[in-house]
């Protein structure tokens, strides 16, 4: 399947916030999930995506983002469908207790909410394949939950520097996976890759339609 028509983002709008997947809106309409380190760019690369600059806060702090953020996204292709900002995993300057408890609240949304289209996972291209990453892939695996890899902040490095991490980082998921996920290239600054993975969505929406 393609999508010919490239995807628009006509508006989008924060929703609600929800310290568990019950609470979020109802699973009417496809969804797409954000994820990744704490610091990866998540904001910077949501506000990028829907052309709205203050749309997902952006915090130097890592961690700041501690609930499940709906977004409702309106686009031409005339479905609507949610925008997801998640926690991010990993480092963050709090409790071990609040930790768990996010991790937790993570798992029971990737794992129950049955309108998860796909999970965008997140990932710092300036660095080397990062080992908190590669085990959170692992276990999307095991939980069979779709997924794609978005490489970010493209635009802080040179080229061949991001290049070879990209390359290393596909090398080193090939040591456990027989076939390779969707991944895409980023920048919030240049908007490298927005159409991409515009165009990735509107792919994925029609794919929910026809299957109505």
């Amino acid at each position: 399947m393609v999508y010919c028509t490239p995807m628009k983002i006509k508006d989008a709008k924060y929703i609600i916030s929800s310290a568990e997947y019950t609470q979020a809106p109802k699973a009417d309409r496809p969804e797409y999930a954000f994820i990744g380190r704490s610091n990866v760019g998540k904001s910077s690369l949501i506000n990028m995506l829907t052309n709205k600059k203050g749309l997902a806060k952006i915090s130097s702090s890592p961690g700041k983002t501690q609930l499940i953020n709906h977004f409702e996204v309106s686009s031409n292709d005339k479905i609507p469908w949610y925008l997801v900002d998640l926690p991010g995993y990993g480092y963050a300057k709090v409790s071990q207790k609040s930790r768990n408890r996010w991790e937790q609240m993570i798992e029971n949304y990737i794992r129950k909410r049955e309108n998860l289209v796909c999970l965008f996972v997140l990932v710092d291209s300036r660095h080397e394949p990062q080992k908190v990453d590669l085990e959170f892939i692992n276990d999307l695996g095991k939980w069979e939950i779709p997924f794609a890899v978005i490489f970010t902040k493209s635009d802080k490095n040179k080229p061949g520097a991001t290049l070879r991490n990209v390359k290393a980082f596909i090398a080193a998921l090939k040591e456990n996976w027989e076939e390779t996920p969707p991944f895409f290239v980023t920048s919030a600054l240049t908007s490298e890759g927005q159409q991409l993975v515009l165009d990735y969505i509107g792919d994925l929406n029609l794919g929910t339609r026809n299957k109505n």
